[in-house]
């Protein structure tokens, strides 16, 4: 069973300020369903919803939490993240990063709503990209 709007439509997916949800990146193609939007959906079991700008230092602690961001993997179509590369994260280790004290920059119009389960909107808002 799918969520409607009452009319058939699915809603159009929310930023965390309550706007539209903008596109967080098509240069590496970002998102969970690798549409450049950081939305979910019942597939996506790690809720890949806080649009980063990533940084050397966040693509160290990510690796190292088994999680390598950095090397190419030609076979999934993924060229691997650089430092200012924009990326459709986990909500949760955007939290461990932030505990970790190296939570990179937020796109808050294009970090899904849904993100707000996991994140608090003071926190993002504290690290909002310029």
């Amino acid at each position: 069973m799918s969520i409607t709007n009452g009319n058939g439509h699915k809603p159009k997916p929310k930023n965390v300020l309550g706007g539209e949800l903008k596109s967080c990146c098509l240069k590496p193609l970002t998102g969970f369903y690798r549409d450049g939007f950081c939305k979910t959906g019942a597939e996506d079991r790690g809720s890949h919803t806080v649009c980063i700008r990533v940084t050397d230092d966040f693509l160290k602690f990510s690796k190292s939490r088994g999680n390598d961001l950095s090397t190419p993997r030609p076979e999934f179509q993924f060229p691997g993240l650089q430092d200012g590369d924009k990326w459709c994260l986990v909500a949760v280790r955007w939290q461990e990063a932030l505990e970790a004290g190296i939570a990179p920059d937020v796109v808050l119009e294009a970090t899904d709503e849904a993100a707000l389960q996991y994140v608090s909107l003071e926190d993002l808002k504290k690290y909002r990209a310029e």
